[in-house]
């Protein structure tokens, strides 16, 4: 029986806590069950899950579209750093690869990763070793070959196929 998603995230755990950058991504387009593999997780070992759209948005509010880009990553940081966990799950990246933000979300997830390990929700997909995010063209679109991580695909439900199928 293959094992569940919640299952190959604890195994990635493990095993991004021997590398260099202990990033663990949980891979997939929405409604693959990221965000629940990550609530789950946080109920099962007490690491705190952010929002990371949200908490963002509400600290970079009152700023203008230039702060906002040179205080990004710094304000992400502190938001990481506020939690004295030593795992931090974070979800809904979406706002990290706004044009807006000029952001690298990979590097800086990996820079986040150093002192902690971070497991945090992609939504994209993985294709033999190539991490993306948005189709090629789109102005957030991101591609990255073999990034250094531990990369946990989640598949879509076979129920949510067949619902995508018809639509």
């Amino acid at each position: 029986m293959a094992a569940s998603l919640n299952e190959r995230v604890l195994a990635a755990v493990a095993e991004a806590a021997l590398r260099y950058y202990r990033l663990v991504l949980v891979v997939g387009p929405p409604g693959s069950g990221k965000t629940k593999a990550l609530q789950e997780l946080a109920a099962a070992t007490g690491a705190p899950l952010l929002n990371v759209n949200l908490c963002l948005c509400e600290r970079l509010l009152e700023l203008t579209s230039t702060q906002r880009a040179v205080r990004a990553p710094k304000t992400l940081a502190e938001l990481v750093d506020a939690v004295s966990a030593e795992m931090v799950l974070l979800d809904n990246l979406e706002v990290l690869f706004s044009p807006a933000l000029a952001l690298d979300p990979l590097r800086l997830l990996q820079r986040l990763s150093r002192n902690r390990t971070i497991v945090a929700s992609w939504p994209g997909t993985l294709v033999e070793g190539r991490l993306s995010y948005a189709e090629p063209g789109h102005p957030e679109a991101r591609t990255y070959q073999n990034p250094d991580a531990v990369l946990v695909e989640a598949e879509m439900p076979e129920e949510r196929l067949g619902s995508r199928a018809v639509s």
